[in-house]
């Protein structure tokens, strides 16, 4: 198929940026999503409609320190310094110019501005209706994965209410027939006991691995901060740091990742007796008289955290959470009965947001292979019939 080279900067349009919103402004709700230059597609919410970016839609953000890529389709606000809006002339399929942009082998210089580079660089410019087929194409997998995503939101967010559901509020099935009894925690379930937290989980449970044999790492980047799932797992030998299995909740130890909420389920190891090891600063809760799943639910609440923070120590941006904590925050640690019927209802949505998960990975994988080879024109699109409607 024809294709040419033309130079990035000749083909652009930057756009007036007319509100920037600072990070201290961002919100976890609201009105409007706020898309800056972070990894995070969407990194924080506000609530003033006025304030949201009101040129044309859809438009390419660039990160000019990170130099990350987010194609924006939907009303959004601008964050942060470092944001750049682009647009390609009319010679672009903006889906297209987008993909295209991905493909480039930018080189990245720390923290400093990479627009300029971005505008020296020169992507492919095939006949439009090629434009418009390879986006078709590159798109079916974004939105495959989007999709999931959005399901897997779903899924983390019906957990969390059923926990707050059966054991903030205690309603779980059955509750109309339970008598509530006085307790150091107010009115709790008979048969239920308040506890400290380290009687009812393991705290950095005694588990070894051998140090020559390659094992799954998890450092502290792979557990994000609004879900339960473990991302790009590395293969490392050794055994210093934090050790566990599935089942096992990782909880971050330092500032400001606790703070952030950066938590992680386990269950991306092939069988319950594989073992794996990770950053020295998670912190490994694994049930004792709960169930896995109460514990993750339990770790991801504010006043759990909270707890957790009041008790750091060190130095200003280094702080670390202790041990100890877990001494001080009780709970009700409901009946066998009840856990057994909380286990059943929720291990199966733990276990579709793990699937979804690596059905998304295997997208991406698929995806980033065609890239290149579409984008080149190593891969001839010219006679595939493809609704680019």
């Amino acid at each position: 198929m024809p294709n040419s080279e033309v130079l990035i900067g000749d083909y652009i349009q930057t756009l007036r940026k007319k509100h920037k919103i600072k990070k201290s402004e961002y919100l976890s709700s609201g009105n409007i999503p706020v898309v800056d230059q972070g990894q995070d597609f969407i990194a924080g919410y506000i609530d003033d409609t006025k304030r949201a970016y009101d040129g044309q839609l859809p438009v390419i953000v660039f990160g000019d320190h990170t130099c990350t890529l987010k194609y924006v389709d939907f009303p959004f606000a601008v964050g942060a310094d470092g944001t750049q809006l682009i647009h390609p002339t009319k010679d672009f399929d903006i889906r297209y110019f987008y993909y295209a942009l991905q493909n480039l082998p930018l080189e990245h210089f720390g923290y400093q501005r990479h627009f300029k580079y971005l505008k020296t660089s020169k992507v492919f410019c095939p006949p439009m209706h090629i434009q418009r087929k390879i986006a078709a194409i590159l798109s079916t997998y974004d939105n495959l994965i989007e999709n999931n995503t959005r399901r897997i939101k779903i899924l983390e967010d019906m957990a969390q209410t059923l926990y707050q559901e059966w054991f903030v509020h205690f309603r779980f099935p059955g509750h109309e027939n339970v008598q509530m009894v006085e307790s150091e925690l107010g009115l709790i379930p008979q048969e239920w006991k308040v506890v400290p937290a380290s009687e009812a989980m393991f705290v950095n449970p005694k588990t070894s691995v051998p140090r020559d044999t390659i094992k799954p790492f998890v450092p502290m980047k792979s557990a994000t901060e609004n879900s339960m799932l473990i991302t790009e797992i590395e293969e490392r030998t050794g055994n210093s740091g934090a050790k566990f299995k599935n089942g096992d909740t990782l909880f971050a130890r330092i500032t400001p990742c606790l703070e952030n909420g950066r938590t992680g389920f386990v269950q991306f190891l092939s069988n319950n007796d594989e073992i794996a090891f990770g950053s020295t600063e998670f912190i490994v809760l694994r049930s004792k008289t709960l169930n896995p799943y109460f514990v993750y639910l339990l770790a991801q609440t504010r006043d759990f955290r909270e707890n957790a923070i009041k008790s750091m120590t060190g130095a200003t941006g280094r702080q670390r959470v202790l041990n100890e904590c877990f001494d001080d925050y009780f709970l009700p640690n409901p009946d066998q009965d009840v856990l057994c019927q909380f286990e059943s209802t929720i291990a199966p949505l733990f276990r579709k947001v793990q699937s979804l998960s690596e059905r998304n990975e295997n997208l991406r994988q698929t995806r980033d292979f065609l890239l290149p080879k579409l984008i080149s024109g190593e891969t001839d699109v010219s006679k595939l019939d493809i609704n680019t409607n």
